[in-house]
């Protein structure tokens, strides 16, 4: 499985573990942990049961200044890595519909969200990356619907960028931070609702302020009350 010597592959694995076997012996990279490695060397790879990750190959010199055949390894949970993982999704689903000028622009933002990932370092202000980094914040916010604290600043923080810029990337989206949280949370709860839960448990557990407040959101979103809404869902 011998690699050309002029790629650099970054490899990032959720859970599991992977052991990339190279000339001068195997490196084992665990789940939570990314590495970014030139190919020179590496003859094959072997993967645990259940094991999830990603990898994404690219020119060496296409990302600048990286330091040689020293391998980088770091958490596969920072904001770099996470703004990359949500471009890289990204631009899979949406390849074949770009055009020559759109294809372009995505892989200069990935190239430079690759470069964020090997000096610890991106301009999340640059517009280019403003998909990238609302789809990164959605996925964050998907994993904390159930916290008290989540906001906006929350999110911001968590990716390293000013609330300004959140807001920013999002306005592309046509929706607001705030917005999407509150929709998700509704959505959740009203699966919630289905499976069985009363209402005063699913207002507690997506964090709306009381019964009440929850009653009245989730009519305004769906035009019934969460009672009303179970009854239906019995009756079908």
């Amino acid at each position: 499985m011998q690699q050309p010597a002029d790629e650099l592959q970054l490899y990032v694995v959720h859970q599991g573990s992977w052991t990339l076997q190279y000339s001068g012996g195997p490196v084992a990279l665990p789940g939570g942990r990314f590495m970014a490695r030139r190919s020179t060397g590496l003859t094959g790879f072997d993967a645990s049961p259940q094991t999830a990750g990603a990898t994404i190959v690219l020119p060496s010199g296409a990302v600048g200044g990286y330091p040689g055949d020293r391998p980088i390894i770091g958490s596969a949970v920072t904001p770099e890595v996470r703004l990359l993982l949500a471009h890289a999704s990204l631009l899979h689903e949406t390849f074949g519909e770009l055009t020559d000028y759109g294809a372009e622009a995505a892989r200069n933002a990935l190239i430079e969200l690759t470069r964020g990932v090997v000096h610890q370092y991106v301009d999340a202000g640059e517009p280019a990356l403003a998909p990238a980094l609302a789809t990164a914040a959605r996925e964050l916010a998907d994993q904390w619907l159930t916290h008290a604290e989540l906001t906006p600043r929350l999110l911001a923080r968590e990716l390293h960028v000013s609330v300004r810029t959140l807001n920013r990337a999002f306005a592309h989206t046509g929706e607001p931070v705030a917005a999407y949280i509150r929709r998700r949370r509704l959505e959740e709860a009203r699966r919630a609702l289905t499976a069985g839960h009363t209402v005063s448990e699913v207002a507690a557990r997506w964090q709306f302020a009381d019964s009440s407040h929850f009653i009245r959101s989730f009519r305004q979103r769906y035009h019934q009350t969460p009672a009303q809404y179970a009854r239906s869902r019995q009756r079908s």
